[in-house]
């Protein structure tokens, strides 16, 4: 146990499958699994246990933002000795020809920020998701008929809305094919290189400020099922 985590060891699967929403986290577990069990609820951050076509699997919230998913990534890989996280959330677009509800795999996520110098030391900004795990992902979702889009995450620390000048911000980024953009992708791939683990980053469009669609609510909790479906998959 942790402070932030009350299950046990052996409550936590190698896999971990991990949406931000811990009502996400909830409604996966009893719409996938069986004989799913809450394992934490501690501060909220909801985390179920059970067994999907008979492979034991743990699906946990992870909150919104690096710092938020840095926590419970470290001790879930340090602490609880998980090998695989694949994180399964929204995203935003930074390319026209993308759509709602398409499903992108990152390859490498970036940020101009300072996570990586202040967990390690490291001035580093681009880190790669795991190869193998996305090449499984890769393959899962070929043998499911679901197209992906690769390409290069934009991992941000303030959500773009809310930004005072998101143009001035764009003109920033590096010209390094980024084709949409989350909160959490960094933090989740650095800390998993550092440990030496596996982490693979699955989002769904969710919306697209050059048509100015969004999905609602209850368009997520519907959209988002093919993505949970290709990630619970994996195993």
């Amino acid at each position: 146990m942790t402070i932030h985590n009350e299950a046990k060891k052996e409550d936590i699967a190698k896999t971990v499958i991990m949406p931000g929403d811990p009502n996400r986290a909830e409604y996966i577990a009893k719409e996938f699994l069986t004989d799913a069990r809450l394992v934490n609820n501690v501060r909220g951050m909801k985390a179920y246990t059970g067994y999907y076509n008979s492979k034991l699997v743990t699906v946990m919230a992870s909150g919104m933002g690096m710092s938020s998913i840095g926590i419970y990534a470290y001790e879930l890989y340090k602490f609880y000795d998980v090998d695989n996280i694949i994180r399964v959330g929204s995203c935003g677009v930074y390319k026209k020809e993308l759509n709602l509800y398409d499903i992108i795999l990152t390859d490498n996520s970036y940020n101009e920020g300072m996570f990586a110098y202040t967990f390690d030391n490291n001035d580093c900004h681009q880190v790669s998701a795991s190869k193998e795990l996305n090449s499984k992902i890769m393959k899962v979702a070929e043998k499911m008929n679901i197209p992906l889009k690769i390409g290069n995450t934009l991992c941000v620390e303030v959500f773009e809305p809310y930004m005072t000048d998101s143009k001035k911000f764009k003109k920033r980024l590096p010209n390094i094919n980024i084709i949409n953009s989350e909160m959490e992708s960094f933090a989740l791939f650095y800390i998993a290189k550092t440990l030496g683990k596996n982490a693979s980053c699955l989002t769904t469009v969710s919306d697209n400020p050059y048509t100015n669609e969004k999905m609602t609510r209850d368009e997520r909790e519907a959209g988002f099922k093919q993505m949970i479906k290709l990630a619970l998959e994996v195993l």
